[in-house]
């Protein structure tokens, strides 16, 4: 058995994005497990994948600094023989730990995060607008780097419906919308009259269920506030852990997402997700999993994307890319 070891922190999302690919080269490589590197909270990610270990990294606590990364790097030569490394970020930390390795004679492969292409797709002027590699061909990329031939040309669920939490109500013949109006970025972000008015028009449905997802307490908050105006909407948010939210997301028949974490974790399932774009857009790379590109919300506007991550102010001032989305351009979708 040859013993890989994954290295990605950062964002729920990003993360997300890893697991169809490492699923994927267990698969094929039955001989072959992972260590996954990863944000201590992510863990539920790897659930259910045989040969996929979770190894949980404390960046603001234990394996903060040089310091702490040695630790992490210790800790997992202690209860691992690591083989080869895939750095799946190619940010500093992840360069120290590999560093660690590569020092001890194993084998590194490291992604391309093809920055000058993302350069010129999101900078002001000549920009060339066109779809660069996925960010999960990337993935796939370190691991064929390593000696693994991981084909991701199709893009089966990763996982299965799951079983409804405690507490959760019995779906029923209802049709199960997820609204996740939020995302890390106010230019990545629907605006919250607009969503209010969405959420009106889903809730008229009769066959239909909307769930409101989010996190973090401003977020439910003001999903409590949406669900005060519509008493027929579920605030999902703030009441579950990650791996019982994920459960009742195994279940829906849709999603409706941000650029941001749910449309990612909706993917995994297989749940068509309606994805509404503003600051960024697919051709970056970060579309979903098996997500298409047809039921992206977005308009044509000649400064889109302004950014890779959504993390620039709008230097026009108008958020212009949200604001003239319309909700029926939306709704169609749906």
């Amino acid at each position: 058995m040859r013993t890989l070891l994954a290295i990605r922190f950062s964002a729920m999302g990003d993360v997300a994005m890893t697991i169809p690919v490492m699923q994927r080269v267990l698969q094929a490589y039955p001989d072959v497990e992972i260590v996954f590197v990863s944000n201590k909270n992510w863990g539920a990610l790897c659930e259910g994948i045989p040969r996929l270990h979770f190894f949980p990294a404390d960046l603001k606590g234990a394996h903060k600094g040089v310091k702490g990364l040695y630790r992490l790097f210790k800790a997992v030569r202690a209860q691992y023989r690591i083989d080869a490394v895939g750095d799946l970020h190619q940010v500093l930390r992840s360069q120290i730990v590999r560093t660690f390795f590569r020092l001890t004679g194993r084998k590194v492969a490291v992604i391309d995060k093809g920055r000058s292409g993302k350069k010129a797709l999101a900078r002001q002027e000549n920009k060339v607008l066109q779809p660069l590699r996925s960010t999960i061909e990337r993935y796939a990329d370190v691991f064929r780097k390593l000696g693994y031939a991981v084909d991701m040309s199709t893009t089966p669920p990763v996982f299965g419906k799951r079983a409804l939490p405690v507490g959760m109500e019995a779906k029923g013949d209802l049709k199960w919308i997820g609204l996740a109006p939020f995302a890390t970025y106010k230019e990545k972000t629907y605006p919250f009259d607009k969503i209010a008015a969405l959420l009106g028009q889903l809730v008229e449905r009769k066959d239909t269920k909307v769930l409101l997802m989010g996190g973090g307490a401003g977020e439910v908050a003001k999903l409590q506030e949406l669900a005060e105006r519509y008493p027929q909407a579920i605030v999902v948010a703030g009441r579950f852990k990650l791996p019982e939210e994920l459960a009742i997301i195994s279940q829906m028949d849709t999603m409706i997402s941000m650029d941001s974490a749910n449309m990612h974790l909706a993917s995994l399932f297989g749940v068509p997700v309606v994805s509404v774009w503003g600051a960024t857009h697919p051709f970056a790379g970060f579309m979903g999993y098996g997500q298409k590109i047809e039921k992206a919300a977005q308009v044509d506007l000649y400064c889109r994307p302004c950014s890779i991550f959504g993390n620039k102010p709008c230097f026009r001032g108008d958020h212009a890319c949200m604001e003239q989305l319309p909700v029926s351009g939306i709704l169609e979708k749906i």
